[in-house]
């Protein structure tokens, strides 16, 4: 069991959708120096016949954007925990150009790490039409997918195409969930350090995570609520009544419009979360009937150099093993 953190966190995660929605400086606005920059890189990669994710970082020199980059790279692990990147212009690119550009950054923000056993370290999250979800993961379908966390140290998300409607995005601080428990229900802390089963759609694995986790002067958390009732549920140990109090207390909170940041992504927007400091949702959608116009958004997984040490007893996965 993890040492039970009994102190408020503060600083710039801690924060609320209702402080920061009309505040802009979350959004990194692309310069047409940056765009050059890029695309440049873009022109390196085609004149060696290169597609992502089969090419390096040196195949793709951004050098110019180090800058920027260590500027991303920091706010992700000591600022808010998430950065919108916009002015990408998309309606230049083909989706495989869209791709390198997307990929080549990731490069240099960290390393890639598998999303799934079969090492795709590219994702793709579009609707593919499917309705049983305990065989398909939700990103993969139109419906709502509630707030969660990721198996790496960052996500990132490219927008190429929005639904017909709908799709909006949504993050909310695990940092200000843990202060608005421990001020308001710290009864719950106690379950909540606790460990869980947690297992993950393909990937075969089963473990155990505790939802906070503080070490080295760092809290982290980690929530996939489907994971752990599907792995609690197959081990013959349900979830016990005060453990589902303790999860639905935290989903009434992480969508409380007071505390969660929505957002629509537009085409070329690009969105990067801390998976130990946010938890990610998205609303349902009604997507287009033609193929090529439907919503698209590329996934990255990054393995960090600034990430955090985190205890030996929180699962904080850089990906999913390839099989």
């Amino acid at each position: 069991m993890s040492v039970i953190h009994k102190e408020k966190i503060e600083g710039p995660s801690a924060w609320k959708g209702k402080d920061i929605k009309d505040d802009t400086s979350w959004i990194y606005q692309w310069s047409d120096h940056s765009i050059r920059v890029l695309e440049k890189a873009l022109e390196n990669i085609n004149s060696k016949g290169l597609k992502a994710p089969n090419f390096t970082k040196e195949d793709f020199p951004i050098t110019e954007l180090q800058e920027d980059i260590s500027y991303f790279n920091e706010e992700l692990e000591n600022g808010r925990g998430f950065i919108v990147i916009r002015g990408l212009p998309i309606e230049r690119y083909t989706d495989e150009e869209a791709a390198i550009l997307y990929y080549g950054l990731g490069l240099h923000m960290g390393t890639p790490v598998s999303q799934n056993i079969k090492g795709d370290l590219l994702g793709h999250v579009r609707n593919i039409g499917a309705e049983d979800t305990k065989q398909v993961r939700v990103y993969e379908t139109n419906e709502y997918l509630p707030y969660h966390a990721d198996l790496s140290d960052v996500v990132g998300l490219l927008c190429l195409r929005k639904a017909k409607s709908g799709g909006m995005s949504s993050i909310s601080s695990a940092m200000t969930l843990f202060n608005e428990i421990l001020e308001k229900h710290p009864e719950y802390l106690g379950v909540l350090h606790r460990h869980f089963l947690l297992e993950h759609l393909n990937d075969g694995d089963v473990g155990l995570t505790p939802i906070f986790s503080y070490h080295n002067g760092k809290l982290s958390a980690m929530y996939l609520r489907q994971y752990i009732e599907i792995a609690q549920v197959n081990a013959g140990l349900p979830l016990s009544p005060v453990e589902v109090e303790a999860l639905d207390l935290i989903d009434s909170i992480l969508s409380d419009p007071d505390i969660r940041l929505d957002m629509m992504m537009e085409p070329g927007d690009i969105q990067f979360v801390n998976n130990y400091s946010i938890f990610h949702s998205r609303t349902s959608f009604e997507d287009y009937d033609e193929l090529e116009r439907r919503r698209h958004l590329y996934r990255l997984w990054l393995k960090m150099p600034n990430a955090r040490e985190l205890a030996s007893d929180f699962p904080g996965r850089n990906g999913i093993s390839k099989r």
